[in-house]
């Protein structure tokens, strides 16, 4: 199963207060682990960088400058995300910029349907309890160092560490990879290769009967012979 952790960033709370997405990070993961494939660029707003907003990923109004517009990056985005289920942390943040996004280039957005929301998965999991992206991570044991500012693909990768943690691990249908060989197996295969073993007897003998006969007479008014 393919699926793609997906971050961005942005200059603002809300798209339609004019904010635009920065920076897209996109990983892939295939039966819950990472590949190694990834997906990211910067995008120039065409508009200015707000102080807040830098001050959180520290991307400026200079340094996007020169960087692709979302018109020219969208093409090479769709493609890579396919069809795949896009694991999000608060997905309708991230969804709702991108759908603003293909909005302004008439292409369809992104279906409610494939978002997997961590977000909501810890809340459902942790009532009550500080369920961000860093406070999640702490909870999970995951280094933190690698993140001093917030950016697109460093939180995809958190991110990626977190959905296995919140989903049970890397291997939900119980496969084990093989040691030197490589080769996966299952345990319904490792069951199938085990000696056939027939079923063992469990009924009573007739000398087990005939003790427990015994055994029932010498008690006063069992209840066994009501």
């Amino acid at each position: 199963m393919r699926e793609i952790v997906l971050d961005t960033e942005t200059t603002g709370l809300d798209p339609s207060d004019g904010h635009r997405v920065v920076e897209i990070g996109a990983l892939e993961l295939v039966n819950r682990v990472p590949t190694g494939s990834h997906w990211h660029s910067y995008i120039n707003p065409e508009r200015d960088m707000p102080e807040e907003a830098y001050r959180i990923h520290e991307l400026s109004e200079e340094f996007l400058r020169d960087k692709p517009r979302f018109a020219e990056v969208a093409d090479g985005f769709l493609e890579y995300v396919g069809d795949a289920p896009l694991v999000i942390h608060n997905a309708p943040f991230d969804a709702g910029f991108l759908n603003a996004e293909f909005a302004r280039l008439d292409l369809p957005p992104l279906a409610g349907e494939r978002l997997v929301d961590t977000l909501q998965i810890a809340r459902s999991r942790f009532q009550g309890a500080p369920n961000s992206l860093d406070a999640l991570c702490k909870r999970f044991e995951i280094d933190l160092s690698v993140r001093a500012l917030h950016g697109a693909l460093v939180d995809c990768r958190l991110l990626a560490e977190v959905y296995l943690h919140l989903t049970g691990g890397r291997q939900p249908d119980l496969a084990f990879q093989a040691g030197a060989g490589g080769n996966a197996k299952t345990v319904g295969k490792t069951q199938a290769s085990s000696p056939f073993r027939p079923p063992r007897p469990h009924a009573p003998t007739a000398e087990e009967l005939a003790a427990h006969k015994a055994f029932v007479a010498g008690l006063k008014d069992p209840v066994w012979l009501e």
